[in-house]
Formats: C-alpha cells, sequence, structure tokens
C-alpha cells in the first residue's frame, strides 16, 4: 500500500482552511478541464493535504457546472489516497435537525446533466458502487465527531439531486418514503469518480435545513441556509483537524476502492488507444501501463 494523503473536498460554507501551516494555492491542469478552483497544499504538524472548494472560493459555480473529473483527477496527481467530502444538505428525518452531522454511508443518484465517467471515449470501465464509502475512513470521522462532542449520525443515505433548484414539496415527500436521510447537488458523481480513480472516499454531510416536507419549515431559501452553515463550517473544520491527527491510525486494507480497476476493465486491450491511455494516466495508469 502506497503511502496515504489526504484530500478535503468543501461544501457550501467551506472555502478555506483555518489554522493550517506552509499553505500555498496550486494549479493543476488535468485532461478534463479546469478544477473548481486552485488546490490548497498545506500542514498540520507533519501531515500535508490537499483541499480544494468544489464550488470556488466565493462560492462560484453550480452544482451542476462542477467540473467533478477534473477535481479528483488534480487530487489523484497530487498524489491523494484518501478523500473526505464535506457536503451541506437538507434533512429528510426529524431527528436530523440542522447543525447535525451524518456519515453517509449510501448514494441515491438523481442528477442528469453531468458527466459521471473517466470511461466514456474506447475504454469501458465497470466499477462497483455497492459500498460507496470507505469504511475505515467513516470510522475516523465518526471518532473525531464524537471526540469534538458534534452531533452526528453514523450511516445514512444521501439523495443526489440536480438543482440548482431546491426540491417541491411532492418530491421531498417522496424522496423520505425512500427512508433516504439526506437530500444535496453534489456528491455525485462525485463519489463514483473517485472510486473510478481507486480512491477511498467518505463523505460527511452536515445538516442545514429541514428541505421542504417539514411543517414548521415549508420553504428552504439561501439565508436560512447560511446562518447554519456558517456553524457548521466552524465544526467542519475542527473535525477536519482531528481526522488528520488520526486517518492513518485507521485500517483500510480491505477497501472496497483498493485496487477496483483491476477487475473493471472490459476493453479489449489491443483496442485501447495510445491517446485514450495518456488521457487516463493519472486515474488508470497504473492498471492500462502493465506489461
Amino acid at each position: 500500500m502506497k503511502k496515504r494523503k489526504l484530500g478535503i473536498i468543501g461544501g457550501s460554507g467551506l472555502y478555506k482552511m483555518e489554522g493550517f501551516e506552509k499553505t500555498k494555492w496550486k494549479k493543476v491542469k488535468t485532461p478534463w478541464g479546469n478544477p473548481s478552483d486552485e488546490i490548497l497544499i498545506a500542514n498540520l504538524g507533519k501531515e500535508e493535504i490537499c483541499f480544494i472548494p468544489r464550488h470556488s472560493r466565493g462560492h462560484k459555480i453550480n452544482p451542476t457546472n462542477i467540473n467533478f473529473r477534473a477535481n479528483i483527477d488534480a487530487l489523484k496527481q497530487l498524489g491523494v489516497t484518501d478523500i473526505i467530502s464535506v457536503s451541506a444538505v437538507g434533512s429528510l428525518k426529524e431527528d436530523l435537525e440542522p447543525g447535525k452531522f451524518v456519515i453517509v454511508d449510501q448514494f441515491i443518484d438523481r442528477t442528469f446533466s453531468r458527466k459521471k465517467t473517466f470511461f466514456d471515449e474506447e475504454i469501458v470501465a465497470h466499477v462497483s458502487m455497492a459500498k460507496p464509502t470507505s469504511p475505515g475512513l467513516s470510522d475516523c470521522c465518526e471518532a473525531a465527531l464524537k471526540k469534538l462532542n458534534i452531533k452526528n449520525q453514523r450511516n445514512g443515505t444521501y439523495i443526489v439531486m440536480e438543482g440548482p433548484q431546491f426540491s417541491t414539496l411532492a418530491e421531498s415527500k417522496l424522496y423520505r418514503t425512500w427512508g433516504a436521510d439526506v437530500i444535496g447537488m453534489t456528491n455525485m458523481p462525485e463519489a463514483k469518480l473517485a472510486r473510478e480513480a481507486e480512491i477511498r472516499y467518505c463523505t460527511v454531510a452536515m445538516v442545514t435545513d429541514y428541505d421542504c416536507w417539514h411543517p414548521d419549515h415549508d420553504e428552504v431559501d439561501v439565508s436560512m441556509v447560511v446562518k447554519t452553515l456558517m456553524k457548521n463550517a466552524a465544526n467542519a473544520q475542527n473535525m477536519i483537524k482531528e481526522i488528520i491527527k488520526t486517518f492513518k491510525d485507521y485500517s483500510v486494507d480491505k477497501d472496497p476502492a483498493n485496487y477496483c480497476l483491476d477487475v473493471a476493465i472490459i476493453t479489449d486491450p489491443k483496442l485501447r488507444t495510445k491517446k485514450t491511455i495518456k488521457k487516463l494516466k493519472n486515474i488508470a495508469g497504473r492498471v492500462l501501463n502493465k506489461k
């Protein structure tokens, strides 16, 4: 197992990292275009981490327009092996009140206007998404949240909608009948692409509102969300610092992302062109360049 390196993807409200040393913003080019922003490279103690604000600093990128492929490729280029994705979400459960964090273990992908794979030209791969998040990273996040006394729930299903509009009441009620816990706009195809890149991935979803199903909160607006976002962002910063200190202590030997491309690529090797292999070098070079 190669040396582990942590990448953080910050969602709404989390656009920078405070209290770190040796910080620098680095521009990274990818075959898929530009990432959401430059990548912040920073140190906490002896650990160097990479951070990217998925909506860019100042929140300039619509969820649908996030270049998820470039973000994941850029992190992979910088040696990231593990990703903690922090995401603002609405709650679909009474007991998941604003301010509570959910360590997600399942997704329902309802997006329809996004590029969802690196393998869309010539080379076809089918990775398993049965278990989309990393058990070891989830253990680490749970321990950090407990240590900080931040209210949290271990495991939960995250519905990813297209956006940027919030749900209709009918949609919100429908998603509740599916047993989903939270709803947001950004973790798909992010989780799928991380898996294709063989990067271990974990989502910590920060509840900001009750969506619109709740009779006492029948409409969601930005001002309502922003107020909770600020409090959540401070808690998220503290959580991330704890995770950086301890994530290497948690085993990832049996993580579903490990070497998953070994059994995913179906295209006949004789039909793989040099052009496409080059485009996929950061993501799948380990497998495609085998003799």
